[in-house]
């Protein structure tokens, strides 16, 4: 059960005021969760504000700086009291950015400097083709070249290929956490599952709520700094555990 978001981190509270900038994607609200990521939280939201007016840093429950420095690059700052999960992280980003006007394109994007602002501009434009609900990038599809390692490659293989609804969509790397998705998935969207296994259930949602979904080839930037942040084999176990768990409870 998530807790309630600490909203003592509004931007008039600390005196910092957004800047409205001239962007072609006045709709979309890019959504970070961000644990402990003080070192390159900045740099990440900078990148993203060079492009998109809005952005919002849930910061879960970090020990750093982390939710200070996002505020001052131009990020909209929500933060959990304690650390709930990236799941727990991007329901709560998701459920702030829905409520606000306008809003019609969503985007989750990792905090740790792996994903690229150029792969999400091609993953909105093919969402706005109007034929699917959901795009999810893909680092196993396409020409693009993956840079994964052997053994996270291996795990992410695995874990799409054990999972039933990745099978059933024919989805190449479920648990990328690049995605982007329209207003009727966000306003219908419910992650239950707090940790990492969320990818697993955003899946079975897609599922379940006949949300029509597509891949989009993107490179994922693996630095020394994300490598260290990364998941370990245990938890690629977990995420399949947690998967296949949840698809028995719900039957």
């Amino acid at each position: 059960m998530r807790a309630p978001p600490d909203s003592n981190h509004s931007p008039a509270a600390h005196g910092v005021y957004f800047v409205a900038i001239d962007t072609p994607y006045p709709d979309a609200w890019i959504i970070v969760p961000a644990f402990n990521e003080a070192q390159v939280i900045g740099d990440v939201i900078a990148d993203l504000r060079q492009v998109f007016d809005h952005v919002v840093c849930v910061d879960d429950g970090s020990r750093d700086d982390t939710a200070d420095i996002a505020l001052r690059a131009g990020a909209h700052v929500v933060r959990h009291p304690v650390n709930l999960g990236q799941g727990a992280a991007i329901q709560t980003g998701v459920e702030y950015a829905r409520t606000k006007p306008g809003a019609a394109v969503f985007v989750t994007f990792d905090a740790d400097g792996q994903h690229r602002v150029k792969d999400v501009l091609v993953m909105i434009d093919r969402l706005t083709k109007g034929d699917v609900d959901v795009v999810i990038g893909t680092r196993f599809a396409g020409s693009t070249v993956s840079h994964t390692p052997p053994l996270k490659r291996l795990i992410l293989r695995t874990a799409a290929a054990l999972s039933p609804s990745s099978h059933r969509l024919h989805l190449t790397d479920a648990h990328n956490g690049l995605r982007v998705f329209n207003k009727t998935v966000a306003d219908d969207l419910s992650l239950t599952m707090n940790g990492m296994s969320h990818a697993t259930e955003f899946i079975t949602l897609i599922v379940e709520n006949h949300w029509r979904v597509a891949e989009e080839p993107v490179e994922i930037l693996y630095t020394e700094y994300s490598m260290s942040k990364g998941q370990p084999l245990l938890n690629g176990v977990n995420i399949v555990f947690d998967g296949f768990l949840r698809g028995r409870m719900r039957r």
